[in-house]
């Protein structure tokens, strides 16, 4: 039902946007999508909800799987989804209106990947959120938005065609494409492990460019820079709620001698983010380079592979898409709809609210207490320990010295913003803060909406891992 939403509301707001056309409400077309697509995400998330407690059991011919681990990422997206929804409300960039027509047809995409336990649902899954992505990354003028979506579609058409060709191969050895088939793993075992490995890795080329991870990063950056904020927010989370999920299913059925490749794709990710955000001073592009590092933080749960590694690396995938989504509405509100570092100068003492938010915003980003990015982290790095302890392997103890130190290294990048915000002077020739042509309550209320829980997290850390554990 809540798929069957989604497809039935992107037909709609086709026909919907067709007639507003000749209509004397076409001005306000987007605004009217918007409002419809908002209705439509919250009946999709009592749908979901209901799923809850249905039990498990395959669809479509074993094509897609739903159970608890389903139905609660399916919350994630439908979550996020409306918190992008509530950004775009409150600071209405100049998005045309088949924005709203098209990201319902994207959020159907990301629920079968959650869905989906078959190496072609997969691919078709996936295929259906990149198409929409590439053309969200093409909306707007100029050689920027242009470029980007340039880049996201040859990186997504690479990391495509080496997803088929690995899923081609993992096919001929195990002669089914149904990880939950138990010939699928029995097979893939007969063969040498290097075998298994590199087919593995082709495989999950579609997996890690959703996940933004090495070596299939290079889009984020740019696409980030080219797309309005709230886009860039939504780019940053949802994709990676129905890539994790994928991830984990595959792992499931692989054998750990997969946790040496899986280890060094995460521990480049985090090198090469933090590294790369150091020099930044463009605020997207420097949570872009973030996001690459958060993404192999997040990872060091799954290589664990162990079932606590994998609820830890579920636990951080939601700190992270709350903590992202708040970095991302507070640089709109704070920044005048700039996103240059020295549009912060200044403005902790004019805006304290909005500042003392960001401030915690960069902590839980960083991983420090009292917010719960550092029990996202503490409990990874925990799964990874417990894995180490139980099979000594030099690429795990490496994986976690380095992924501390570099937990230590993002303090450089990300307490600038608390710095300007808090030690820098206002620059002279900025104009009047965006904050005060909005409605103060519901930029404080959406606000709220997305970093108080980052705080209580941290104190009560189970509310949330006792939905992660599933009935």
């Amino acid at each position: 039902m809540p798929e069957m939403a989604w497809g039935v509301a992107f037909v709609l707001l086709v026909l919907a946007e067709l007639l507003l056309l000749k209509s004397r409400w076409r001005l306000q077309i987007p605004a009217i999508l918007r409002g419809a697509v908002f209705c439509t995400g919250l009946l999709v998330l009592v749908l979901v909800i209901y799923q809850w407690n249905d039990g498990s059991g395959h669809l479509f011919h074993r094509l897609f799987f739903l159970d608890s681990q389903a139905v609660f990422f399916k919350i994630i997206v439908v979550v996020v989804t409306l918190l992008v929804l509530a950004h775009l409300h409150l600071t209405r960039p100049p998005l045309p209106a088949e924005f709203y027509v098209i990201l319902p047809a994207v959020v159907l995409g990301l629920h079968l990947m959650t869905m989906a336990v078959n190496g072609i649902s997969i691919y078709l899954s996936i295929e259906l959120v990149s198409i929409g992505s590439y053309l969200f990354a093409g909306f707007g003028k100029g050689a920027k938005p242009a470029e980007g979506a340039l880049k996201y579609l040859l990186f997504g058409a690479i990391s495509s065609s080496v997803m088929l060709y690995g899923l081609s191969l993992l096919y001929g050895m195990a002669a089914t494409l149904d990880f939950t088939n138990e010939m699928f793993a029995a097979n893939l075992s007969q063969n040498a492990t290097w075998v298994t490995s590199v087919a593995a890795f082709l495989a999950l080329g579609g997996v890690f460019f959703k996940l933004s991870l090495v070596p299939f990063q290079a889009w984020v950056p740019d696409v980030y820079e080219a797309v309005p904020l709230p886009v860039a927010a939504f780019f940053s989370v949802a994709p990676k709620a129905g890539a994790l999920l994928i991830l984990m299913r595959l792992l499931s059925v692989l054998s750990t001698d997969f946790q040496l490749p899986l280890a060094v794709i995460s521990l480049s990710s985090i090198l090469i983010g933090n590294v790369s955000a150091l020099w930044q001073n463009h605020l997207s592009r420097l949570l872009a380079y973030s996001g690459i590092a958060q993404a192999g933080f997040m990872v060091v749960g799954l290589v664990a592979f162990n079932q606590t590694g994998f609820e830890a690396a579920t636990f951080y995938l939601v700190v992270y898409a709350l903590t992202n989504l708040a970095a991302f509405l507070l640089i709109d509100l704070l920044g005048e709809g700039q996103t240059d570092l020295r549009q912060l100068a200044g403005l902790g003492s004019e805006k304290p609210l909005f500042a003392v938010a960001f401030t915690v915003v960069a902590v839980s980003l960083v991983g420090l207490p009292p917010t719960a990015g550092f029990t996202a982290k503490l409990l990874v790095f925990s799964a990874l320990w417990d894995s180490y302890q139980t099979l000594p392997n030099p690429w795990l103890l490496a994986l976690l010295i380095v992924g501390l130190l570099n937990a230590v290294v993002s303090l450089a990048y990300y307490f600038k913003l608390p710095f300007y915000l808090f030690f820098r002077e206002r620059l002279p020739n900025v104009a009047a803060n965006k904050v005060d042509q909005l409605p103060q309550p519901l930029a404080i209320l959406l606000v709220l909406l997305v970093v108080l829980p980052i705080v209580l997290l941290f104190f009560q850390p189970s509310w949330l891992m006792n939905w992660i554990s599933g009935p």
